[in-house]
């Protein structure tokens, strides 16, 4: 697989420095960061951006996330690996990820549960967590990005 665009942070850089802006707002928003990783990981799994899976699966490893939930993030309901904290971010991840998939958008019961969950400011951060994991899926999709290219990009 080759990449649409080599080097997006550079050729877009002025979007690319807002998108880290978000992120950097995501990470301080105290919403727990292997909750963070679990929506990332789930998010891109529904939208098949390899490069944001390689990405978030080997940063939670690195942040010492068990085998066991990773393996089974796309089985969240049936797995018992999971918090209630965290079943209720997973389920607004896919709501609001296959938003189309409903004709209401994101049903009450899965806003009501994570409304019951969190805090309105974690509430808040978790939305804008979502809608970016969202925005980068579809970035990496759309221009190719290669699972793994980060990564090694980062460690030679």
């Amino acid at each position: 697989m080759q990449p649409r665009i080599e080097n997006f942070p550079k050729i877009a850089a002025e979007a690319y420095r807002g998108m880290l802006a978000v992120e950097a707002y995501v990470q301080g928003s105290g919403v727990p960061k292997s909750t963070l990783n679990l929506v990332k990981i789930r998010a891109s799994q529904i939208n098949g951006c390899a490069f944001c899976l390689d990405m978030h699966n080997h940063e939670a490893k690195k942040a010492g996330e068990a085998d066991e939930r990773l393996f089974t993030v796309a089985a969240w309901r049936e797995s018992p690996f999971f918090t209630p904290e965290e079943r209720a971010a997973l389920a607004l991840t896919e709501a609001s990820t296959r938003i189309t998939d409903n004709s209401a958008g994101v049903p009450d019961e899965v806003w009501d549960e994570v409304a019951d969950t969190y805090d309105e400011q974690s509430l808040a951060a978790l939305v804008v967590a979502i809608a970016q994991i969202n925005a980068w899926n579809r970035i990496s999709v759309t221009i190719r990005s290669v699972a793994g290219s980060h990564r090694h990009a980062t460690t030679t």
